[in-house]
């Protein structure tokens, strides 16, 4: 999901006292789709209330976002609207994928390979409207700003970023950056610890990737990064065959005229089209970034009455994040 260009981008670790009092815009899709992934029982399937309805999604959402507002960090959330139309091959693609991954879990589970179990369950992951439901409930309970944005989360957010009204966009990939977003910070989880793909866990730290250092040091200005990002693939292009960050970092340097550029390279896709989808992305502009405080009564309702919750542990987080009381350590399992 999005543009990769990590291994090109000059960023700097930063420490979350240096957020503090600052506005935070974070991609919802992004965000859910990690704690579906992520937050999973030791044979890989998500976490699950007594009517075995997916939780995992809520226990992040509540872990994450309690203990960023405990740390004094104003966060918004934006949710996805329609996406484009060049993603929907994208979309499709994805979909193949987890049918296939549905298959060899099914396989898996049949012969007890735990391994497997775990592997293939975390391919099948859909973010339902039913998910990103819930999680807008918990959130607006929460009383953190939900921002529907008309199309691609990460272009309204860059858009607000872009405006003042928030200090930086949180994802993991680059796509914001692309869409203009001043700032970007990855790695915003206070668990500091990443899951690998191994099953593994390395630790991480917030990083902060500013756009103007970027395009500095690459030496290329906005246009050019979105046709490098072009050139490797986004989600709305497959990328040329055998052309990765760097060599796409040399390409966009040498040819000035894009046209002979995707020429030379035999793109099969309009680049213009790709190009347009990231300089007229739809965006909102009268959005409203209105805080208030967490209503307890519905919170408890969603996830202790209806999800199974601790609600001894739920009270707990509840007292952090309405009393604000300083130096409170942050969240356990819910469960």
């Amino acid at each position: 999901m999005g543009v990769k260009l990590t291994e090109l981008l000059p960023r700097k670790q930063i420490e979350f006292d240096s957020l503090a009092n600052k506005t935070i815009a974070i991609d919802a899709s992004n965000m859910l789709y990690q704690f579906l992934s992520s937050i999973r029982q030791p044979d890989g399937t998500p976490l699950m209330d007594s009517k075995r309805r997916i939780t995992s999604h809520l226990v992040g959402t509540f872990s994450r976002l309690s203990n960023l507002m405990e740390r004094g960090i104003k966060v918004c959330v934006v949710l996805d609207g329609k996406p484009p139309i060049l993603k929907i091959k994208e979309i499709e693609e994805r979909e193949l994928k987890k049918q296939l991954a549905a298959e060899k879990l099914s396989k898996a589970m049949e012969e007890e390979n735990i391994k497997d179990v775990y592997k293939y369950s975390k391919q099948t992951i859909r973010l339902t409207p039913q998910v990103v439901l819930e999680a807008k409930e918990l959130m607006l309970a929460m009383g953190i700003p939900v921002i529907q944005a008309p199309s691609e989360a990460e272009a309204q957010a860059a858009f607000m970023c872009e405006k003042g009204d928030v200090y930086a966009v949180a994802s993991s990939d680059q796509d914001c950056l692309l869409f203009g977003a001043p700032r970007q910070i990855t790695n915003l989880t206070l668990s500091q610890r990443k899951k690998l793909p191994s099953g593994g866990t390395v630790k991480t730290n917030p990083e902060l990737i500013e756009l103007k250092e970027v395009l500095n040091s690459l030496g290329i200005n906005q246009d050019q990064l979105i046709v490098l990002a072009i050139l490797i693939g986004t989600d709305f292009n497959e990328g040329i065959h055998r052309v990765g960050p760097k060599t796409a970092l040399k390409l966009v340097k040498q040819y000035k005229d894009f046209d002979k550029l995707f020429k030379e390279v035999k793109a099969e896709f309009n680049w213009k089209q790709v190009y347009a989808v990231f300089k007229s992305m739809p965006i909102m502009k009268n959005y409203q970034l209105k805080w208030k405080e967490p209503d307890v009564d519905k919170i408890k309702k969603l996830l202790v009455k209806e999800h199974d919750f601790s609600e001894e542990r739920v009270d707990k987080t509840l007292e952090k994040i309405t009393k604000k009381k300083p130096g409170q350590k942050g969240l356990g399992q819910f469960f």
